[in-house]
C-alpha cells in the first residue's frame, strides 16, 4: 500500500524492521529539503521572512501534533528528539523530585531501555520500590496485573503502549482508568503505537506520553512529550540555554519563559520538526484507521506463512499487531539476520534494547519482523522463502 510514496523501496531491499525506524516519503524528504533550500534561519530570533516562515512551519507542527493525540492545548506539547529524550525528562525533571522512599512505580520486563533503565537509575537514587508486573503466558500485560500490582504506595504506572518485543498492545484506556481512580500517574511510552492505531491522551487519563517522530514516517531527532499542563509546569528542566528564559544576570538572577517553549532550550531540530509536520499529514492522508487494518491482515499473512516453516520458534503467535518474534533452531539470531541481508532482507536480530525480557522468554538473542503499511504479502513471501531454505544460513557466513 502506497510503496510509490518511498522512493528507497525502489532499490530492491525488503524492508521488515520498522520496529527500529521507517522508511520516509516524498512528502517528508520535500518538507526537510525545502526548508534548507528555501528559508533556512533559526526560529524564535529572526525579524525577517526566512525566519517568520521558519517559526509558522515549526509551530504549525506544534497545532498538527496537538490534533494528532488530542491534547488540550499547543502548550502541552514539547518537542524533544525522540522517546527517551522525552521519558528521561519526565524521569529526571518530575519523578525525581516527586517520588520519595517507600514510594512504588510499576513497569514491566518487556519494556525497552528507554522506559526502565531510567526508573532503575532514579530507584537507586531516590529508593523508591520498581515493581514489575508480571507477563501472562503469552508473555503480554494485561490490566489483571496491573491492578494486582497496585498498592496505597503505587506513585506511577509506566508502560508501552505497544511493545518492541512481543508486540502486545496495551488496554491503556481501562489502565488510565485505574490511574484515575487510585490517583497514580500514568506515563505512556508510545514509541511502537503512534504510527499504528489512534492515541487520545484525553480519553486515555495519560499524564505524560513520549514518542518519536523517526517511527512515524518522520526525521530521526524528533519527538514529542505531552505532559498534561499543570505536570509540566512543575517540571525543572534537565537543560538550559538559549530561548528558554527570559533574563539572567550576573548575580545570580534569572527567570524562564512559559511552557512550552521553557522546557526546549536551544537551537531544535528545526528542519526535523518541519518534516515531522509532513509526516503526521502523510498518515492522516490515509487514515490511521485504514493503516491499522492493512496492517492487522498482513501479519496475519505473516503469521500463518511462518507457521508452516519448520524449525521456527515463535514467541508471540497470539499477538495482533506488526510483530513477529522468531528464532531459527540451531541458528543464532545474527546470523540469519546477516544470511537475510544476503538477500536484501532487513530484519532486526538481538535483544531489542530490552534487556529483561530474556528472564521471561529464557532466550538472550531472538529475530525480529516489524512490518509498515507499506509492506506487502509479495515481501512476506520473499522472508518466508529465504526461512524455508535455512539449511543456506552457514553456507552464508562461510
Amino acid at each position: 500500500m502506497n510503496t510509490e510514496d518511498f522512493d528507497i523501496l525502489k532499490t530492491g531491499i525488503d524492508y521488515l524492521d520498522n520496529a527500529a525506524t521507517t522508511m520516509k516519503p516524498k512528502s517528508v524528504i520535500k518538507a526537510v529539503t525545502d526548508y534548507y533550500k528555501e528559508y533556512t534561519s533559526n526560529i524564535h530570533r529572526g525579524d525577517y521572512n526566512n525566519s517568520i516562515r521558519a517559526d509558522k512551519e515549526y509551530e504549525t507542527t506544534r497545532e498538527k501534533i496537538r490534533e494528532f493525540i488530542n491534547a488540550q492545548s499547543k502548550e502541552e506539547i514539547i518537542y524533544t528528539n525522540g522517546t527517551t529524550n522525552g521519558l528521561n525528562i519526565v524521569v529526571f525533571g518530575f519523578m525525581q523530585h516527586y517520588l520519595k522512599p517507600g514510594d512504588e512505580v510499576i513497569i514491566d520486563q518487556a519494556e525497552h531501555a528507554s522506559n526502565s533503565l531510567p526508573w532503575i537509575v532514579l530507584s537507586k537514587k531516590i529508593g523508591f520500590k520498581l515493581v514489575f508486573a508480571p507477563l501472562d503466558k503469552d508473555y503480554k500485560l494485561t490490566v489483571e496485573s496491573i491492578k494486582n500490582c497496585i498498592t496505597p504506595n503505587t506513585k506511577v504506572i509506566s508502560i508501552a503502549h505497544i511493545t518492541n518485543t512481543i508486540g502486545d498492545t496495551r488496554d491503556i484506556n481501562n489502565i488510565g482508568k485505574l490511574c484515575k481512580e487510585n490517583n497514580i500517574l500514568f506515563v505512556v511510552d508510545a514509541a511502537q503505537s503512534i504510527a499504528h492505531t489512534k492515541i487520545d491522551v484525553q480519553e486515555d487519563n495519560i499524564n505524560f506520553l513520549a514518542f518519536s517522530g523517526h517511527k512515524m514516517y518522520g526525521p530521526t531527532g524528533t519527538g514529542i512529550l505531552y505532559g498534561k499542563k499543570f505536570l509540566l509546569e512543575k517540571i525543572q528542566p534537565i537543560e538550559y540555554g538559549g530561548d528558554m528564559n527570559t533574563e539572567f544576570s550576573s548575580t545570580g538572577d534569572y527567570s524562564l519563559k512559559e511552557l512550552p517553549t521553557r522546557l526546549e532550550a536551544g537551537t531544535r531540530n528545526i528542519a526535523g520538526v518541519i518534516g515531522l509536520g509532513a509526516a503526521i499529514d502523510y498518515i492522516n492522508s490515509i487514515g490511521l484507521e485504514k493503516i491499522h487494518n492493512y496492517e492487522i491482515s498482513l501479519h496475519q499473512y505473516l503469521l500463518e506463512q511462518m507457521k508452516q516453516i519448520p524449525n521456527i520458534k515463535i514467541y508471540n503467535p497470539s499477538t495482533q499487531g506488526t510483530i513477529v518474534l522468531f528464532n531459527v533452531d540451531k541458528y543464532f539470531s545474527q546470523d540469519v539476520a546477516i544470511y537475510l541481508n544476503q538477500l536484501n532482507i532487513c530484519i532486526r536480530a538481538g535483544n531489542h534494547c530490552a534487556k529483561m525480557l530474556h528472564e521471561v522468554i529464557q532466550d538472550n538473542s531472538t529475530c525480529r519482523i516489524s512490518l509498515s503499511f507499506y509492506n506487502t504479502k509479495e515481501d512476506i513471501d520473499k522472508v518466508v522463502e529465504a526461512l524455508r531454505n535455512q539449511d543456506k544460513i552457514l553456507d552464508t557466513l562461510v
